[in-house]
């Protein structure tokens, strides 16, 4: 080993050399000892072994001695090498297993996006949404962040949970499909299937297929309940539908696609009930059909919709 880091003495240099003149098969044992060395070195980072305190306590445990011969010195060279090649992949393995990793961003402004995980899982942001997450998922999870809303199904690994941080809340799924939204106030969950498990200061609840659930800011958790909203997949089936859904939530949905802002003037046609599907329709057909079924009328007036 001291021979390696240049810190032979006069007798351990004339030795080494000795050996490696004896044959040329102690020269290709020397080489690779050699290239294993530098390599080990590059993981320095990773690994905090300190290999001068483990070989004497190698030397302790085998109750081996300076030897002056060749064959003590070539077991002294082979016990180094497998103790670095030891300490090499140990280091290459927890570099691999827990070491930094570099970091994924993806963001959305005006358009919807489709981004693969590294574990094939698929994520679909809604627009003025993001995402980070590591190249590679190291260690027992698989963790994301995200803010806005995104629509993700989770590629199943019961060793592996996927774990997605928004604010202060952690989502917990295996495998999954499921959608998140966050914004000012508060922060929802639905659940399409699998199982979820839903986290804000200590208190966990666990969502099923068709079960949803609202967090709000304020850290009071609303008990989750069946979802009859099928409206939260607009942005990702280019759908609207309505199944008995109140116009107030229909015209929420709609300023959020369209980034229009139209306004119910009558507090008595907020919970009016629709009951249909827009397939790719424009503002305008919405529009019309809204007019239509309940003989509201439609003005647009100052960059704004009034329905009254």
């Amino acid at each position: 080993m001291t021979y390696l880091l240049g810190e032979a003495n006069a007798e351990e240099i004339r030795l080494v050399d000795e050996w490696l003149a004896a044959n040329p098969e102690n020269g290709n044992y020397y080489n690779q000892l050699k290239q294993v060395w530098e390599k080990s070195k590059l993981i320095a980072a990773s690994s905090s072994v300190d290999t001068n305190a483990a070989w004497n306590r190698f030397q302790a445990r085998t109750q081996v001695h300076k030897a002056k011969s060749r064959n003590s010195l070539f077991l002294r060279v082979a016990a180094t090498v497998i103790f670095v090649i030891g300490a090499a992949l140990l280091g290459i393995y927890l570099n691999d297993q827990y070491g930094n990793t570099p970091q994924m961003a993806v963001s959305t402004i005006e358009k919807t996006l489709i981004d693969t995980l590294p574990d094939g899982s698929v994520v679909t942001l809604n627009k003025k949404s993001s995402i980070s997450y590591p190249k590679k998922f190291k260690g027992n999870t698989r963790k994301i962040q995200l803010k806005g809303e995104a629509f993700f199904n989770v590629s199943p690994d019961k060793t592996k949970p996927f774990v997605i941080d928004v604010k202060d809340i952690q989502v917990e799924v295996v495998g999954t499909s499921f959608n998140i939204r966050e914004n000012k106030e508060s922060t929802s969950v639905i659940v399409e299937t699998g199982i979820v498990k839903v986290t804000k200061a200590g208190n966990t609840i666990t969502l099923t297929a068709g079960e949803m659930m609202e967090i709000i800011d304020s850290g009071k958790i609303i008990n989750k309940s069946k979802s009859s909203d099928k409206l939260y997949n607009y942005y990702r089936s280019k759908q609207f539908v309505c199944e008995d859904t109140p116009l107030w939530k229909l015209v929420q949905v709609l300023n959020e696609a369209y980034g229009s802002e139209i306004v119910i003037t009558r507090s008595e046609l907020k919970d009016l009930k629709i009951n249909t599907t827009f397939n790719d329709a424009s503002l305008d057909e919405i529009l019309s059909v809204i007019h239509e079924t309940f003989l509201i009328t439609v003005t647009k007036k100052d960059n704004r919709i009034l329905l009254q």
